[in-house]
């Protein structure tokens, strides 16, 4: 075995065991799936205080089916399930390193420490104690909405007391703080009789609140205060909002179902025209090529790559290896170097960091592979030709991919239940406020991820096993090898079914831009239905 084979063997093993710890620990971290369900829970409760639904020119069973039998019942249930599932990944957490826990050299505050707290803040918090925070205080908050439920449903004991619990937390962060205060300030207006706290303001429950919660804790706030003008103003201002909740719900429920339907059609037009040539295939059994590659029958690329299998093990385990480095340790480090505490930024600096995390991932990526590749003039390998019919290739791809995704992540999810992480990205995503955040996350899920992906899993990894493998054989691993980069149990049978379909519109196409519109109106489509759920928290 030569020193470049023995290298590369070590590498696998030990690029092997990251990502099968990353996806094991995966298990401990709840779907985001089940934090998009109360997204949506609260976008329900925003749109049903929409008076236009009780008007005579409303269509009960357009808002039947948008809002389906939804109550605060059904809410209260909602929060429940999340709440008990928050706590559940609580307790399978380690317990969080105290000074008696940590090594003798850690837990001793090194001289002069005490005297300077400047030096003590910028001492890093162990990533353990701060996902447990990150954990906690979503808890805080969904005590904190749950208490407002129970008021809301005439069950007002039970919303006092997790005021209660919440006010006495001994939790120090500024956003728990912040949210005792505000339990302290809802527990006094619900309470028999109303007592109106001092810190009882509306810019603290502004500042806490969103949504349909915040005009529900403004309500009582001004009815209590009576001050009927600025209650009239909230009252007009909460029709507004229900109004465009209404609409947004339309848009979240309607256009996948729409796309569904359009997806079915284009599987059984692939299907039909599929048997229609199996039927007029030459005698001999055989096809060429032609000018136009989705008028072939065959699923194989127009050049056989000149490369070994050596060369696909040497890319792919150079680049896991980067991801590895660079995501997990360069980056850390960086952000250490700069006293930036990711659970502390908001979220324009967490997606610039993470726009930086994925810019230098992309760049090594890239070089790695056309070092790798350079002998063999790589660019004429990696077709972008905009003649074609790649465009249609993209967009019916595209729609057939969501029938069959949707169908599997309904699947895994029954299989994993709520476990199996997810994008972290996502979370971002749902909590940007300003344009600039937007632009920057939707640059990187709409542009750089299609660009970079499809180059290396479509334009290298697909085409270069299409050597040893059938094109399907090809596809399905390329999928899954897609599906396992994004190291997130609960994605991957989703994840693995869209690399497919992006593997055989790359093939059907041969062209790069049909699968990277592909992967861009897919992370479009999942953008902008995340930005519209989390309006309803806004």
């Amino acid at each position: 075995m030569t020193l470049k084979r023995l290298l590369l063997t070590g590498l696998t093993l030990l690029v092997t065991l990251l990502i099968t710890l990353e996806l094991l620990s995966s298990l401990a971290k709840p779907q985001v799936q089940s934090q998009l369900e109360l997204y949506q829970t609260n976008l329900l409760l925003q749109a049903s205080e929409w008076q236009g639904l009780k008007t005579e020119g409303s269509n009960p069973p357009v808002s039947q089916a948008l809002l389906g039998d939804m109550s605060l019942q059904s809410a209260i249930e909602q929060y429940e399930q999340a709440r008990a599932s928050l706590k559940t990944t609580l307790q399978e957490l380690p317990s969080p390193l105290s000074p008696s826990r940590l090594p003798p050299d850690l837990a001793e505050s090194p001289a002069g420490m005490e005297s300077n707290p400047s030096l003590s803040q910028v001492q890093p918090e162990p990533p353990a104690n701060r996902v447990r925070a990150n954990l906690e205080q979503q808890l805080d908050r969904l005590d904190l909405r749950l208490g407002l439920l129970y008021v809301k449903s005439n069950q007002v004991e039970p919303g006092l007391q997790l005021w209660q619990q919440l006010s006495k937390s001994p939790r120090r962060e500024p956003q728990s703080a912040a949210i005792a205060t505000t339990a302290a300030v809802l527990n006094g207006l619900w309470s028999t009789p109303p007592q109106l706290l001092p810190q009882a303001t509306e810019m603290q429950l502004q500042q806490v609140l969103t949504g349909w919660f915040r005009y529900q804790a403004l309500s009582q706030l001004y009815q209590l205060q009576q001050r009927q003008s600025a209650l009239l103003t909230l009252e007009a201002e909460e029709q507004q909002q229900a109004e465009l909740a209404f609409a947004r719900l339309a848009l979240l429920g309607g256009l996948p179902a729409l796309g569904c339907l359009l997806g079915i059609g284009v599987l059984l037009f692939w299907a039909g025209r599929s048997l229609l040539r199996r039927r007029h295939r030459k005698p001999s059994g055989l096809e060429t090529a032609t000018d136009n590659p989705g008028e072939s029958g065959l699923l194989q690329p127009t050049l056989s790559v000149p490369w070994d299998g050596e060369m696909i093990w040497q890319v792919m385990v150079l680049w896991f290896t980067a991801f590895f480095l660079v995501s997990f340790i360069v980056v850390p480090i960086i952000s250490r170097g700069l006293n930036l505490n990711p659970a502390t930024l908001t979220g324009r600096s967490q997606a610039l960091l993470a726009l930086f995390d994925y810019s230098l991932l992309m760049v090594t990526g890239l070089s790695i592979l056309f070092v790798s590749l350079r002998r063999f003039e790589p660019l004429r390998w990696f077709p972008l030709r905009l003649r074609g019919g790649w465009f249609w290739w993209g967009l019916g791809g595209y729609f057939a991919a969501l029938p069959l995704v949707i169908l599997v992540s309904l699947l895994g999810q029954q299989v994993l239940r709520e476990q199996g992480g997810g994008n972290p990205l996502l979370e971002i995503i749902l909590q940007s406020q300003d344009n600039l955040t937007v632009m920057i996350l939707f640059g990187m899920v709409a542009g750089l991820a299609p660009l970079f992906e499809e180059t290396l899993f479509r334009g290298f990894f697909l085409t270069s096993l299409t050597r040893y493998l059938p094109a399907w054989g090809a596809i399905a691993l390329s999928g899954v090898v897609f599906a396992i980069a994004h190291l997130s149990l609960a994605e991957i049978l989703p994840l693995t079914v869209l690399g497919m379909m992006l593997g055989y519109v790359y093939l059907r196409s041969r062209n790069l831009l049909a699968s990277m519109l592909l992967h861009s109106l897919w992370n479009s489509g999942s953008f902008l239905g995340l930005l519209l759920l989390s309006s309803g928290s806004q």
